[in-house]
């Protein structure tokens, strides 16, 4: 990386933007950006019954996993210290940073940092190491554990590994986390810091883990995968837990085209946050007033708005109030939505960051992904669900909301930029 370039007034050029110029999913129905694409676009699931553990006495039996070991791609030395998440963490970085061409040896020795968000952290390698010292004592259990468990383990390890020795932070603010950590990202952009490595990752498919999810009430108990993730959809009776996520480079424009040889994926426009108010206040919740947040800091209007990506919790009185926050911004009907979880399952952070992925995907080819074959939209919903089959985007702008457990509303715009899209 050489020092910025003066700042222009060309699109995806002027000083301060950010743009995606290196991304990787790991994702329930694709390894990999582009299986992960071509998934969404075929109507490919990756939601079936659990098989990193028995699950038969469980009242939801259903996940989103992943079936390649991350480990694979992985030191051996590395596996006795880290997590399943952290494993998936480092393989979709190593793949961020090869995807956008960026060497971090010949960058600024604090010219790269890394901002994650993780909201379970390495729930199996904590189970396993608890099932030790119960079975076994102290003396079995293992000194990795003292970080493994951490949810800032994978901002850590992606640094220690790559040398990635600029501003460092991780987030925990539940399925909002991914947008979070991208909306952090940017402002260390507009602080000075050339790039970023950011996203989100989750995996904690394990007895503990799942236990953990079940005593939120809004997992799905079907026994079909056609029937168990329904978001806006009138029999929608939860969420399926999943693994996965995504990572991206995210680079200030006019140092990343001094440098030459990039292609982006695209510009994140504007970022917005809020809280909802407190229960029983009788003000109403904050994901209309995250988007119209995001859409002012991006400077478009609801009519610039190709497609909305949408959290899809699955639970009829979140829909229905996502719905009317869409409604609300939008018009009733008035922008395509779609919700991908349906195909991928919700891995906690990693959820918000899969839709991100793709939304950056989208308004790259003009293409939106369709929500799986959810049945009937109540119609008190207002809104246009894109099903069966990919939509052609109108405009060149995507909207991302997201919301984590306890009131965190997050959205994120994501716009095409430059003359040679990937």
């Amino acid at each position: 990386m050489t020092a910025p370039a003066p700042a222009s007034t060309a699109p995806g050029t002027r000083r301060g933007t950010a743009l995606v110029t290196g991304l990787d999913v790991r994702a329930a129905n694709g390894d990999g950006t582009g299986e992960f694409w071509r998934s969404l676009l075929e109507g490919r699931g990756g939601i079936g019954p659990i098989t990193r553990f028995d699950a038969s006495g469980y009242p939801s039996r259903l996940a989103g996993e992943i079936a390649r070991d991350p480990g694979e791609d992985l030191p051996g030395r590395l596996l006795p210290q880290t997590d399943r998440v952290t494993q998936l963490a480092l393989a979709c970085a190593a793949e961020v940073l090869r995807d956008s061409g960026l060497d971090p040896a010949g960058a600024p020795e604090y010219g790269i940092g890394v901002v994650t968000a993780n909201a379970a952290g390495g729930f199996e390698f904590g189970q396993r190491e608890l099932e030790n010292l119960w079975a076994k004592g102290p003396l079995y259990v293992s000194a990795y554990q003292s970080f493994a468990w951490f949810y800032a383990v994978n901002t850590g390890q992606i640094s220690i590994r790559h040398g990635l020795r600029g501003p460092s932070g991780v987030l925990v603010t539940g399925q909002s986390g991914g947008l979070d950590a991208v909306g952090h990202a940017r402002r260390m952009l507009r602080k000075g810091t050339p790039a970023v490595l950011t996203g989100a990752m989750e995996s904690a498919l394990c007895p503990w883990g799942h236990v953990a999810e079940l005593t939120g009430g809004r997992l799905s108990t079907a026994d079909r995968s056609e029937d168990a993730c329904l978001p806006f959809g009138e029999r929608a009776a939860g969420h399926v837990v999943a693994e996965g996520g995504a990572l991206l480079m995210l680079e200030d424009a006019a140092s990343a085209h001094a440098r030459g040889g990039i292609r982006p994926y695209g510009e994140v426009a504007g970022y917005a946050a809020c809280f909802d108010p407190p229960p029983g206040s009788g003000r109403p919740t904050g994901p209309a007033r995250a988007a119209r947040a995001a859409l002012a800091d991006a400077g478009v209007e609801p009519a610039d708005i190709g497609a909305v990506f949408a959290e899809g919790a699955a639970v009829p009185d979140l829909d229905a109030q996502e719905a009317g926050a869409i409604a609300e911004v939008f018009g009733p009907d008035a922008v395509p939505v779609t919700a991908i979880t349906s195909r991928t399952g919700r891995p906690g952070a990693g959820a918000s960051a899969l839709d991100l992925a793709a939304a950056l995907l989208a308004v790259r080819d003009g293409l939106i992904p369709p929500t799986a074959d959810v049945g009937r939209v109540p119609a008190s919903y207002r809104i246009d669900l894109v099903t069966g089959r990919p939509r052609p985007m109108a405009g060149d702008a995507a909207l991302v909301l997201a919301r984590g457990h306890g009131g965190f509303n997050s959205a994120v715009v994501v716009r095409r930029c430059g003359p040679t899209p990937r």
